[in-house]
């Protein structure tokens, strides 16, 4: 029989789910990777592309996630399932060195704002920064790749803004950087492939129990952050100050939701014409009901 594929993707309940045999206890019979320690972060040094292109080349896991408007797209195309039964919110924000002279939205008209390409950081970014700058002053750049990668060449100086969420975000917090704004965004789940339903209802009853212990008491788990980043940065990274990261919130994705975030997507030509599926919500979305 197959094993159920867990790709960690910076949710702190995958540890606690998997330390505390919330997973085995469910049921699951699975196999959890990481690919980011385990690479030094090499997984996240991709020029011009982001999280949409991996999803186009297909992932390994039964269940990952991106941020909600990439996957929207990549389930209107046909490259996976949006999972409409969950969603979560990822603490985001545009950080910039402490001795930087930009202090305000409105400073960084202009400015190379490191985002990944069609990824979180591209959406949320340009979503915050429109009350303040008009679409031709936000000037985002591609170049510097993935959220590691940024926030790597935000520390070594060599990139002006960069925009980051759930670990990087706190850490850059905690050694000084700068928030300019906050992006907050949510983050969707997709199915690939045909797993079972009953193991998608278990694996997502066992984060459902670590989202509750990480909501008790958040200080006892954000050593989980250690397992997510290079060894590198273990030194200076001090978790005990950091927060909770991503919370997956136990409501549905609906239509509504779906409906106008494509719409705004294609507002914002983030993809070129006709390349974005249909957008039909019945097609790109699955939901098991009650977890």
């Amino acid at each position: 029989m197959t094993k159920f594929v867990i790709e960690s993707h910076f949710r702190l309940q995958e540890w606690v789910a998997e330390e505390k045999g919330y997973f085995r206890d469910e049921g699951l019979d699975y196999e959890f990777r990481e690919l980011i320690r385990s690479t030094e972060g090499q997984h996240h040094n991709k020029v011009n592309e982001g999280a949409f292109q991996s999803i186009e080349k297909g992932r390994k896991a039964d269940v990952s996630c991106a941020c909600h408007w990439t996957v929207n797209v990549a389930a209107s195309n046909g490259h996976a399932k949006l999972y409409a039964d969950v969603y979560s919110v990822a603490p985001s924000g545009i950080f910039v060195p402490a001795d930087s002279t930009i202090r305000t939205p409105a400073d960084l008209a202009g400015v190379p704002i490191s985002v990944g390409f069609q990824s979180g950081s591209h959406y949320s970014t340009i979503q915050a920064l429109e009350p303040y700058l008009a679409p031709g002053q936000i000037n985002l750049t591609f170049e510097d790749g993935m959220l590691f990668r940024r926030m790597e060449l935000l520390f070594e100086g060599k990139s002006e803004a960069a925009s980051l969420f759930n670990g990087p975000y706190y850490f850059a917090e905690q050694l000084g950087y700068r928030k300019i704004i906050d992006t907050t965004f949510m983050i969707a789940s997709m199915i690939n492939g045909d797993p079972a339903p009953e193991d998608i209802k278990r694996y997502f009853r066992a984060l459902r129990k670590a989202q509750r212990d990480i909501d008790l008491r958040p200080e006892l788990f954000t050593h989980y952050y250690k397992n997510e980043f290079p060894d590198r940065f273990h030194a200076a990274m001090d978790t005990r100050r950091w927060g909770p990261g991503e919370r997956i919130v136990f409501e549905p994705y609906t239509r509504e939701i779906y409906e106008q975030s494509f719409d705004w997507i294609e507002k914002h030509g983030i993809f070129k014409d006709g390349t974005m599926g249909d957008g039909s919500y019945d097609k790109a979305t699955v939901a098991f009901g009650r977890i």
